[in-house]
């Protein structure tokens, strides 16, 4: 791994370990937990690194041993029911009681001198979220990398089901903390029966094949799509960012499943008052882990020696930094989103994209979703490896697919902040998900996608009825000669479970009904565009980019149905 990773700083300790400590959680489970420390004299602070993944590979090297080697002792911990820890594994519910008991085991720890700070990506960040609703005094620090707060919206998206999200926390949950050979199999039994398990009639408990029996607790969040049911009740942590006082880095990128979650965090943080940074990277859930590691573990070092060791001098200037695609460049800023304006654009009968408004609602174009032959999803924020910028011509080639593109670029067009899509939409069975994107086309006529996002509404006859769908941020350059392209469609499975046109749960149903979905010409596309002098420079150089979450271009052409 440190061979991979050739730009870590060079290790100023060398490592002991203590595993297989027994921690009681307070109906005295044991926790089982791994104890990494430098090889050298004096006080140093302490990491605490609680996972339902295991606690060998990749946890010990990326860690246990490079954060013990630049001066920290580090606790990597097996949630409850995982990695041998006893008791039951209970999504999100012990997670708070467990982190707090575990605090107080290290204050009768004789190396523990006070000092304390928490790291960790995905649901390794919601046990910092969950420790810190009552934080202990010697919490001084948190890096929250690729991690959410949520776990509703990590399996539902406005009442559509995160399908393949949902399978692969499934599979990553039950098989992870069991090893890599266990985990490994797994997933390749997932990969093969895919298709087979998201498109079975009815969806629920069909995963059982998938993941070598049943996960009770993967049913019940498929099952419990209204986030306000008693079902969830307890589950988001997002309200603590909003009293929170100790002082915490983000990290996310742009292809992150997880990326809005970061910037709700950030955004509450910010607001409260709370000593935040952000940063995002061109990288998807798990290449920030790997291609991105080492500008994800500089910036996580470089907080957490300021603020446990009283060092800034590793801190950026700014709070912000963010990966600008396109121009495959990081800017620095002063703030998330930047200060500017909208740019709204249109679509016309004849496929263009463009910045005049219509003067009326008159339908514009439609076409027919099958969800028997669902529009396939490609790429985006997934935790598969899938996930990321696609080549999106294969896709828009099909008749289900709407497309408007603008005219060739004779300057830059910089998108900076939160995008999204205002749609006047009419159908003929009442009921339809709409699935929008924003693609970037080259001059080869390459069209690649940027962001995106999916709505659910119903519709009342012939008139049309609107919805907001927002489609997460972006920071990219649309450079000159490219073009802007807004994607339609009516769903992308198996990323989300497909809608069966009829009003039916998307999980109990039998039975699926083609719809015409129309599209009328009072629906927009909406850019955020940067004021000038909004406090945004380039960045420093740093460690060199991931390429996983790099924008390309995408292919010319009008905007049409099938490209």
């Amino acid at each position: 791994m440190r061979a991979m990773w050739r730009r870590l700083p060079a290790k100023l300790h060398d490592v002991g370990w203590e595993p297989g400590l027994v921690v009681p959680a307070d109906d005295g489970s044991p926790l089982i937990t791994d104890h990494y420390f430098p090889r050298a004299e004096g006080d140093f602070p302490t990491l605490l690194v609680r996972s339902p993944y295991g606690r060998g590979l990749p946890w010990s090297p990326m860690y246990g041993l490079l954060f013990a080697e630049q001066g920290f002792h580090v606790i990597v911990q097996s949630c409850r029911g995982t990695g041998g820890s006893g008791g039951t594994f209970d999504l999100w519910r012990n997670e708070a009681a467990d982190g707090r008991a575990t605090v107080s085991w290290l204050r009768e720890q004789p190396w523990f001198n006070g000092t304390l700070g928490t790291v960790g990506p995905s649901y390794l960040g919601y046990v910092q979220w969950a420790l810190a609703a009552d934080p202990p005094p010697e919490l001084k620090a948190m890096v929250v990398q690729v991690g959410l707060h949520d776990p509703h919206a990590l399996f539902h998206a406005h009442g559509a089901l995160n399908l393949e999200t949902a399978l692969a926390v499934g599979a990553g949950m039950t098989y992870q903390h069991q090893g890599m050979a266990p985990f490994v199999k797994a997933t390749l039994r997932l990969q093969r029966r895919l298709r087979e398990v998201t498109t079975a009639q009815p969806l629920r408990g069909a995963h059982a094949s998938a993941l070598g029996g049943e996960v009770p607790w993967l049913d019940d969040v498929m099952t419990h799509p209204d986030a306000e049911d008693a079902y969830w009740r307890g589950a988001s942590q997002g309200e603590v960012a909003e009293r929170h006082g100790v002082p915490t880095s983000v990290i996310t990128g742009w292809h992150d499943a997880l990326a809005d979650q970061s910037f709700e965090q950030y955004d509450r943080l910010r607001r409260a008052g709370c000593e935040t940074s952000l940063l995002v990277g061109p990288w998807t859930h798990t290449s920030a882990l790997q291609q991105g590691w080492p500008e994800v573990f500089a910036e996580s070092l470089a907080w957490l020696r300021a603020h446990l060791y009283a060092d800034p001098s590793g801190l950026r200037p700014t709070k912000v930094r963010v990966h600008v695609g396109g121009e495959d460049a990081w800017r620095d800023m002063d703030a998330w989103p930047p200060t500017g304006a909208v740019s709204p654009w249109f679509p016309t009968a004849k496929g263009d994209l463009t910045r005049q408004a219509p003067t009326d609602c008159a339908p514009v174009t439609s076409f027919r979703y099958d969800p028997s032959d669902p529009t396939p999803s490609l790429g985006g924020p997934l935790l598969s490896r899938t996930a990321g910028p696609r080549d999106n011509r294969t896709l828009e080639a099909r008749d289900d697919v709407l497309t408007f593109t603008g005219p060739p670029l004779t300057e830059p067009v910089d998108v900076l902040g939160p995008v999204s899509a205002r749609l006047s939409i009419s159908t003929d069975t009442g009921h339809t998900d709409v699935f929008t994107r924003l693609c970037d086309v080259d001059a080869r006529g390459r069209s690649v996608n940027i962001c995106d996002g999916l709505g659910r509404l119903r519709t009342d006859g012939q008139e049309p009825s609107q919805v907001t769908v927002e489609m997460s941020s972006t920071a990219h350059r649309f450079e000159v000669g490219h073009r802007i392209r807004w994607q339609i469609s009516g769903g992308a499975h198996p990323r989300y479970a497909r809608s069966p046109g009829n009003g039916e749960s998307p999980v109990d149903a039998t039975a699926f009904t083609p719809v015409r979905i129309t599209l009328h010409a009072d629906s927009e596309l909406v850019l955020a565009t940067p004021a000038h002098g909004s406090g945004i420079s380039p960045a420093e150089p740093i460690a060199a980019r991931s390429g996983d979450g790099r924008a390309g271009g995408v292919r010319p052409g009008s905007a049409r149905r099938g490209g």
